[in-house]
């Protein structure tokens, strides 16, 4: 079971790899399969037929040629011990699946040549880091999908609460559970080879280090929390490790994209807080000008007439900065889309970009 408790965090999530032709995992499929209410989804014929199609893309098959090329592929390899199987508990089901190496194929065969096969390779043996999984949530889905990591690490505390459904995409079913386990799940069910390791209780102070460095140190953070003292926090650790660092605001679809990687002496935010001091200085200072760092950080004159006027109203008609549905999937697949750029090295960019879709409507930002 890749289910592991390390101080903070989770290796992977808790799903169950199952190989059939290890002795001690086929018993436990077929102690799982006299289960009735199980839920047995086997549909490795499709999948070799996608493979088959993969390795002969030059050919047109008929119906009926490729149920032939299905058959004669377990005249060669036995059915019964090919690929593998994997337990969801969550949902009572297990799934039939290729194994690693033919799964990946087939999975990513749609992104060639948009990316290539060897950028697809040289993401795999990435480490990626995204703290706060509401936005988050979204960058951490389009990364998974596109599998542009070979381990993600995943930190939140909160839980899901009713109001988050505006812009986290899950179910009912899972009010209350952790942000980090639906995550983890949610790519578990898209991927289960990809590496998840999950700190259920968010980023701190403490466990900074162990979030940056245990077990490798990260490529790239992707920062969304609501925490000015983490924000700034993450930044200061990011830039003495030469690591970038992304954000989405969900605002005018603007990212913000800090290259300390390419740039170590780059000031944090691109400069927008030495009016405030040091690095150091700054995080001394939130008790007494804690909005007016955040407003610094937004760059509040660039911020949509709307966002501006929902600031004015937080503590009085509404509890927090709005963030729609479609402004946090635009912002997830956009800063997802900058990670990869970023990784594959094919941006070497450092400031904040505006994927202003009201620009196009010629709606004002500023009120």
């Amino acid at each position: 079971m890749n289910f592991n408790l390390k101080s903070d965090s989770v290796q992977n999530s808790n799903h169950l790899l199952l190989n059939p032709s290890v002795p001690k995992d086929s018993d436990f499929i077929k102690e799982l399969r006299e289960n009735s209410l199980l839920q047995v989804m086997d549909e490795l014929e499709s999948q070799v037929s996608d493979l088959i199609k993969l390795q002969n893309p030059s050919l047109k098959f008929t119906s009926f040629e490729l149920k032939k090329q299905v058959e004669e592929f377990f005249d060669v390899e036995d059915r019964l011990t090919y690929g593998n199987w994997v337990y969801y508990p969550w949902k009572n089901a297990l799934v039939r699946i290729l194994p690693e190496e033919e799964f990946i194929a087939v999975r990513t065969a749609r992104n060639k040549f948009k990316i290539t096969q060897e950028e697809q390779d040289l993401l795999s043996t990435k480490k990626i880091g995204v703290i706060g999984l509401s936005v988050g949530q979204s960058v951490a889905i389009a990364l998974a999908m596109e599998r542009s990591f070979g381990e993600l690490r995943i930190a939140d505390f909160d839980t899901l609460e009713l109001s988050n459904l505006n812009r986290i995409r899950t179910g009912l079913y899972n009010l209350g559970l952790k942000k980090t386990t639906i995550v983890a799940r949610e790519i578990a069910e898209i991927d289960p080879y990809l590496k998840v390791t999950i700190f259920e209780n968010g980023v701190s102070s403490e466990s900074m280090d162990d979030f940056f460095t245990e077990n490798g140190t990260l490529d790239l953070v992707i920062e969304e929390c609501d925490s000015l003292e983490i924000k700034i926090e993450t930044r200061i650790k990011a830039k003495n490790l030469g690591i970038p660092v992304l954000m989405d605001t969900s605002d005018r679809g603007m990212i913000d994209i800090e290259r300390f990687d390419l740039e170590p002496n780059r000031m944090i935010f691109h400069g927008f807080l030495e009016k405030f001091g040091s690095e150091s200085e700054i995080l001394g200072l939130f008790a007494e000008k804690k909005v007016e760092i955040l407003m610094s950080i937004l760059d509040f004159e660039n911020i949509s007439s709307a966002g501006k006027y929902s600031m004015s109203q937080i503590g009085l008609t509404i509890t927090n900065w709005p963030q729609p549905a479609t402004t946090v999937m635009l912002g997830g697949a956009a800063c997802a889309y900058y990670c990869r750029m970023v990784l594959t090295k094919k941006n070497q960019f450092s400031g904040r970009i505006y994927v202003d879709l009201d620009q196009y409507l010629e709606i004002p930002h500023e009120s």
